[in-house]
């Protein structure tokens, strides 16, 4: 099954992204659209690609890393690619692992500050 060529809005509507997103991908060569005159088309490797793209952005990735990624890709095939996005996905799991305990850590002390304040109106109220 073969993907139609979407226009540019179809595109955007597709991926939930702003005409402004697309533009830039496209300025900053990740996405290269067919073009008709001043219409743009997106055909499956396009369609792929923003995907992709999404995806890595959702990781926590760079531009400029997904655009390495995509790079390998087309200058050094799949085993290449694959090996770099292995090398990619294990430091951004101890980047994210970091981060979430962070964050918990800041949850705990908000919590137990908190119950403090909570006890110490209580305590003004009962008094």
């Amino acid at each position: 099954m073969t993907v139609a060529r979407l226009t540019f809005k179809e595109m955007c509507a597709k991926f939930d992204v702003t005409a402004r997103t697309l533009r830039y991908y496209e300025y900053i060569e990740l996405l290269n659209p067919e073009k008709e005159g001043r219409t743009r088309f997106y055909g499956p490797r396009e369609v792929a690609r923003t995907t992709l793209i999404l995806r890595g952005r959702r990781f926590g990735f760079s531009l400029e890393e997904i655009r390495q990624w995509l790079l390998i890709y087309e200058q050094e095939g799949t085993g290449p690619q694959l090996e770099y996005w292995i090398k990619l996905a294990d430091r951004q799991m101890i980047e994210l692992e970091k981060q979430r305990d962070d964050l918990e850590a800041t949850i705990n002390d908000l919590r137990t500050l908190r119950a403090g304040t909570v006890d110490s109106l209580n305590k003004k109220t009962s008094a």
